[in-house]
């Protein structure tokens, strides 16, 4: 499971690395209504530079940003990171109107300590606010857009030895119902029961901070968090995903994919076009 130090977020806007004109156009998109839940999936591209080519430079990242992608030792884990906040920065440009790089992000007050590593929020000078939460995996990456708070988790099937090293760090509650799972289908339990507990904690601000023991997000639904919905995600037969919200269930989510390249439009014909869930869809 991901478990690596959460990036960092400053006041400080990204530097503009190209020219207004040089940019690739951002496509506006309509801010989720009230009750709705904008998703984004993207698959990142296969990392590293073509053969003899150089490597390819992001751009509109700020400089805690570019630090951030720099640190990390794989090249899948750099270009995976790189394209989750590039996207983001697109997506919440577009929804609010603003060049990606002129951005600015900051983090929320910790609800366990008060300290500055809460859930990250974009600055805005006016406006309803805006809610995201960003994930990521070497293979595919989901950003949540929301008018209320909101934590949005995808992960990759783990292995067998990883759910038989990570159960343990569930709820006594998942745990009974992951081992009544039939073996075969205990890795796909596993990711589902993971992602939920990870959106939930982002959406709470205390990430795993909280011990992953502590709450319940297994199949009972009177057993969850109260005032809270908590949703699977469908996200294709090798990941897992899911969006946790405070209070009721949202009316409408759509889960969308997009192109893996700025300005990260809607995937083209023959893609997966993307799923629509409903309050009444079971």
């Amino acid at each position: 499971m991901d478990t690596a130090p959460a990036p960092e977020y400053t006041y400080a806007p990204a530097p503009t690395h190209a020219p207004d004109h040089a940019r690739p156009p951002t496509p506006h998109r309509p801010r989720p209504a009230p009750g709705h839940v904008h998703v984004w999936l993207v698959r990142p591209p296969l990392a590293g530079p073509p053969a003899g080519g150089p490597a390819p430079q992001p751009s509109g990242l700020s400089a805690a940003e570019l630090r951030r992608a720099a640190s990390f030792a794989h090249p899948a884990d750099r270009a995976a990171y790189t394209t989750a906040h590039t996207a983001l920065r697109h997506l919440l440009g577009g929804y609010l109107g603003r060049p990606p790089d002129a951005l600015a992000f900051v983090r929320e007050p910790c609800p366990g300590c008060g300290g500055p590593h809460g859930r990250p929020a974009v600055v805005q000078a006016d406006g309803p606010p805006l809610h995201f939460s960003l994930t990521h995996t070497r293979s595919l990456l989901a950003v949540a857009v929301a008018p209320r708070v909101i934590g949005v988790d995808v992960e990759r099937l783990p292995s067998a030895e990883t759910v038989e090293a990570c159960s343990r760090a569930l709820h006594p509650g998942e745990r009974a119902e992951l081992e009544a799972a039939p073996p075969g289908a205990r890795r796909a339990y596993f990711a589902r029961l993971w992602t939920r507990k990870e959106a939930y904690l982002k959406a709470l601000g205390t990430g795993l901070s909280r011990h992953p023991r502590i709450d319940y997000l297994g199949s009972d639904l009177r057993r969850r968090p109260a005032r809270w919905a908590v949703l699977d995600l469908p996200a294709g037969p090798e990941h897992a995903a899911a969006i946790a919200v405070p209070g009721d269930r949202p009316e409408h989510v759509s889960v969308r994919r997009l192109t893996a390249e700025p300005p990260y439009g809607e995937a083209g014909q023959g893609a997966d076009p993307g799923s629509t869930i409903t309050r009444s869809s079971r």
